[in-house]
């Protein structure tokens, strides 16, 4: 099981892909840095330490910044809370479902070239990913559901970048489980946790 040090990296990691969707929701419009950093991640299913599933520390400060405002009471978006609660719900039915499974990681290996050679954010590849969720995911009960501004959430452009930042939330959803994560976690080592997003972020 691995240290709280490292399973704040995946929190941090499913905040900025979940704070990337609120955006996306409310202005149409990504931080292209953080959003990258997300759908990298999806890619990255065996990446040799949590940190570099996200390419690196400095990738994840955003993410660690939200965890802090949240922990500490100075969190300004009271949506983004609830939804990683759903997204967490959502990532224990996900890996409930082998047959789910499989096909959302033959889905993401079958996008990996694309993404190696356009980037994973290329406009084909949020598609793809957004697609892949929209066929798997999105299925499951209780269903994620994303408040926003209509006006960009009736662009298919912009649902598509929404469903693969979401996908990119349920990967660190995994991944926090994988490490060890748990509710406890929130209850019980709450101080801890605190105490490790301080130090990841200096």
């Amino acid at each position: 099981m691995a240290d709280i040090s490292e399973r704040v990296l995946a929190l941090a990691g499913l905040a900025q892909a979940l704070g990337q969707v609120r955006r996306i929701a409310d202005t149409g419009q990504a931080n292209a840095a953080v959003l990258d950093t997300a759908l990298d991640s999806v890619f990255r299913i065996d990446a040799s330490t949590p940190a570099a599933v996200y390419g690196g520390l400095a990738n994840l400060r955003p993410g660690l910044v939200l965890l802090q405002d949240y922990f500490v009471n100075r969190a300004n978006d009271e949506h983004l809370p609830r939804l990683a609660l759903a997204v967490l719900q959502l990532e224990r039915r996900f890996v409930r479902d082998a047959a789910m499974t499989e096909k959302v990681l033959r889905g993401i290996h079958g996008q990996a070239t694309a993404a190696g050679r356009l980037g994973s954010s290329h406009p084909d590849v949020i598609a793809a990913l957004g697609g892949l969720y929209a066929e798997t995911l999105s299925h499951l009960r209780p269903r994620v559901l994303v408040q926003g501004n209509p006006h960009y959430l009736g662009q298919p452009g912009v649902v598509a970048e929404v469903r693969a930042a979401l996908l990119a939330a349920v990967r660190s959803a995994v991944l926090w489980r994988q490490l060890g994560g748990s509710y406890w976690d929130f209850l019980l080592r709450r101080r801890a946790m605190v105490d490790a997003i301080e130090a990841r972020l200096g």
